[in-house]
């Protein structure tokens, strides 16, 4: 086992930090990636609450505390040429997919250097050039983009694949259904990936729908779907792995249900009185970093010296993005008018 330091790569996105397996050992790599991954996020998701409380981010924030697995898992299973359709908890798939932590912390304080140029801020993280699609303040609102992405991409012989998450909530929005059902009787290459935390919003699952079990309803479209443990980045990247490679055999559209939970209100505005302290202590006993970090030392492969290192380089890298975004300047009142009114020549 190899516990010479840290390794890092330009672009951060598929860099290995901190003490790796022996070479030759691909898939305790691949899992120490997953763990990196979604330590930068946790990194991140605190760290903006730090900054929310000192009024230095504003608007909404919609945290992925202890949705890691998902984005992390998923994520890793696509390529560069296929879409992500997002919703308005997107800090962690933004970060997954790629996008600069400096650019998403750029545009966390509205800042020109954001992604989305400090327009968007939390809800409406962007970038074309990484195929990122949003960030969707509308619950639901990302599927009919994912399938006219898909649609394009059959359109023009395009071998993609277009992934949209979405939440429980969204399954009760009438273009869900539109949308699954276009997508099967045309056999788009879209993976619909339901991340089910429990809650749309404030209302529980079984009080927003009849029939609870997510990935049955979805089948019912004529498409391959099946429930997976959202707590379990290698068992979401497998989930994964399997849907990209039906859909690229040309197997149609397929659905996730991954299964997951968000340890923290539904934004920092909810007050969370909804839920259960027991019922949250009991999701956080199945925490994902803690439970993937528990794998991997079990089986020799990483170390708390190793965790230590990945921790501190993601508040390295946070540190630096937050004095990048402090420096930043703010859009010129002349330029608001940009990007919202195409001129006539």
């Amino acid at each position: 086992m190899n516990t010479s330091g840290i390794h890092t790569a330009d672009s951060g996105q598929h860099s290995i930090i901190g003490t790796l397996p022996a070479a030759g050992d691909p898939v305790a790599a691949a899992r120490i990636e997953l763990l990196r991954q979604m330590i930068r996020i946790r990194c991140f998701e605190e760290r903006c609450v730090e900054l929310y409380s000192a009024e230095k981010i504003r608007g909404f924030l919609h945290l992925y505390i202890g949705e890691e697995a998902v984005a992390a898992g998923l994520l890793s299973e696509i390529g560069s040429d296929d879409a992500v359709v997002s919703t308005y908890r997107e800090h962690g798939h933004a970060l997954a997919r790629g996008i600069p932590i400096s650019a998403l912390m750029a545009e966390m304080y509205g800042r020109t250097t954001g992604c989305s140029h400090g327009r968007g801020g939390s809800m409406h993280l962007f970038d074309a050039g990484r195929r990122f699609y949003g960030g969707n303040a509308i619950v639901g609102g990302g599927l009919p983009v994912a399938v006219g992405l898909a649609l394009a991409d059959v359109m023009a012989d395009r071998t993609r694949v277009t992934v949209c998450l979405f939440g429980d909530g969204a399954m009760a929005e009438g273009e869900f259904h539109e949308c699954l059902n276009l997508a099967a009787l045309w056999r788009l290459p879209v993976l619909f990936a339901c991340e089910n935390n429990q809650y749309a919003m404030g209302t529980a699952l079984a009080r927003e729908h009849a029939a609870t079990d997510l990935a049955l309803r979805a089948s019912s479209y004529g498409l391959m779907a099946w429930p997976v443990d959202g707590m379990d980045a290698v068992a979401v990247a497998a989930a994964t792995r399997r849907a990209v490679a039906s859909i690229r055999g040309g197997g149609g559209p397929c659905f996730l249900e991954l299964r997951t939970y968000r340890f923290r209100a539904h934004s920092l505005y909810d007050a969370d009185r909804y839920r259960d302290k027991a019922e949250i202590a009991r999701w956080k006993q199945r925490d994902p970093i803690t439970t993937l970090f528990e794998q991997l030392r079990a089986t020799g492969d990483i170390d708390d010296n190793a965790r230590a290192a990945l921790e501190s380089q993601a508040a390295a890298e946070l540190d630096a993005a937050i004095v990048a975004a402090e420096a930043a300047p703010l859009e010129p009142v002349a330029e608001l008018t940009r990007h919202v009114y195409a001129e006539r020549s």
